[in-house]
């Protein structure tokens, strides 16, 4: 089961990208667009700040979906109660559903996940605003692990296979699998190279894709099901 939630995971980061370019798009074309001078060459400097915003949002998510696993395991050994788990895992697979449905562009429910962050990043956002402008990689890194907490339905909704999955390494697999694949989104973002942009904001490919992790949400249900029987 881990191997489809890793998968689709993947599937939503990278299929997410007009959403990405939404709630990320503009404050990273704003950070690259900012980066100290240099007198070397100017595309792989802004390449090494980037990487390193990234690597440090990616982080985040992580480490939110090793904290997501490891609080699940916690409390199947607390209570040893194995129905919770498979309750979590359909869940899980309702989650998958509805975001598919919003990669698809047929429900866009999911949006409304985001309300759930908003306390938490009123709190990380002056954080974040003291680390401006950025100097060096390192400023860049922790600059990414704060704005990796940015309120985002998709991160939400995939977190909560992360707590399906049962334990902490599962789950911070599930979250490092959605960073990869918004990775290219984000990165085209600050170095303006749209095509691949273009290409996952077709609406077959979004539609195909959207369905596809439908059909994960779908198998995940029917597992947890079996499992009760």
């Amino acid at each position: 089961m881990i191997e489809y939630n890793f998968w689709g995971a993947f599937l939503v980061g990278l299929m997410g990208a007009a959403h990405c370019f939404g709630m990320c798009g503009g404050l990273i074309g704003a950070f690259a667009t900012n980066l100290p001078p240099t007198s070397s060459n100017r595309l792989a400097n802004q390449l090494s700040f980037l990487l390193s915003y990234n690597l440090g949002r990616i982080l985040s998510y992580t480490i939110a979906g090793a904290l997501a696993g490891a609080s699940s395991a916690a409390l199947g050994y607390m209570f040893d109660v194995d129905s919770y788990l498979i309750g979590l895992r359909i869940l899980a697979g309702i989650m998958m559903i509805v975001t598919g449905l919003y990669i698809a562009q047929i429900w866009f429910g999911v949006v409304h996940i985001e309300k759930l962050g908003k306390g938490l990043w009123k709190f990380l956002k002056p954080l974040a605003n003291k680390l401006l402008p950025i100097k060096t990689q390192f400023q860049a890194t922790i600059a990414g692990m704060i704005w990796g907490w940015l309120p985002c339905g998709l991160v939400y909704s995939t977190l909560t296979w992360s707590v399906a999955a049962g334990d902490a390494l599962n789950g911070a697999l599930v979250m490092f699998a959605f960073g990869l694949g918004t990775l290219p989104a984000l990165l085209s973002a600050g170095l303006t190279a749209k095509k691949l942009a273009g290409w996952v904001q077709k609406k077959k490919v979004r539609l195909f894709s959207g369905i596809l992790i439908v059909i994960f949400g779908l198998q995940t249900i029917y597992i947890a099901i079996m499992q009760l029987n």
